[in-house]
């Protein structure tokens, strides 16, 4: 059944935040977790064992360590790290706001720099729970104007896919970041590279990723049947994507 528009109003919206190692998500993520902009994100790190939000920035802006993977930060949002499945740290957040022990304004779950946005997008549309308390409101890839062009042109083998045209892809907004380091010329070329890839979403300039969080929070651009166009076994998630 259709959630109605009432009850997706209830849902809290979910932003997917992909992009290499290297685009800038972490300095996205520690701007978003320091920035006074009066709202509550909990942001979900899902990195694996990668480089993670920086422990000092964590340790000097958090209240409390009340639970390992959940840290409340100085401006009222939240870091997760997830060691373990993503749908368990979602599960612990929904059962926090039903308790009314937690109120979220928003969720970022940051995926690993050469993770494939899908499973991750897939989690909002396959699990009960989960789908009775979020929704995936849009997805946000990092591009580093410098390196994304030899990362678009990567030979793969037979039968892999380039990650980093899948990221561009399925993403609802683009942000194209690092716009110092290289010349207009340069920039104009990618752009257009990347609208070849995705004409739907807009892209967005930035140094050091400095961007409003009203940029990627809280969107309304994720759409499920754009993607299941472009990727008609979404929702299947038995066998490899």
């Amino acid at each position: 059944m259709a959630a109605s528009a009432e009850d997706n109003e209830n849902l809290v919206p979910v932003t997917v935040l992909t992009g290499f190692l290297g685009s800038g998500k972490t300095t996205l993520l520690n701007h978003i977790l320091t920035a006074t902009h009066g709202k509550k994100i909990a942001v979900i790190e899902n990195e694996f064992g990668d480089v993670g939000i920086d422990d000092e920035l964590l340790q000097k802006n958090s209240k409390v360590q009340a639970d390992e993977e959940i840290i409340e930060m100085m401006n009222g949002c939240i870091c997760c790290t997830v060691r373990q499945d993503l749908i368990v740290v979602l599960e612990k957040l929904a059962k926090r706001v039903k308790a009314g022990t937690l109120k979220l304004d928003g969720i970022i779950i940051e995926t690993t720099g050469m993770a494939d946005p899908a499973p991750v997008a897939q989690t909002f549309f396959v699990d009960d729970k989960v789908k009775s308390f979020a929704r995936l409101d849009g997805i946000v890839t990092l591009v580093d104007a410098k390196h994304i062009e030899q990362h678009l042109d990567e030979e793969k083998p037979e039968g892999a896919e380039n990650e980093a045209v899948e990221q561009v892809a399925f993403a609802d907004r683009i942000l194209l970041n690092k716009t110092d380091l290289v010349s207009e010329e340069d920039l104009l070329r990618v752009e257009k590279r990347l609208k070849s890839i995705n004409s739907q979403a807009p892209v967005q300039r930035c140094t050091k990723a400095e961007v409003s969080p009203d940029w990627v929070l809280d969107i309304g651009a994720f759409d499920l049947k754009r993607v299941i166009e472009m990727d008609p076994e979404f929702l299947n998630t038995d066998g490899e994507h």
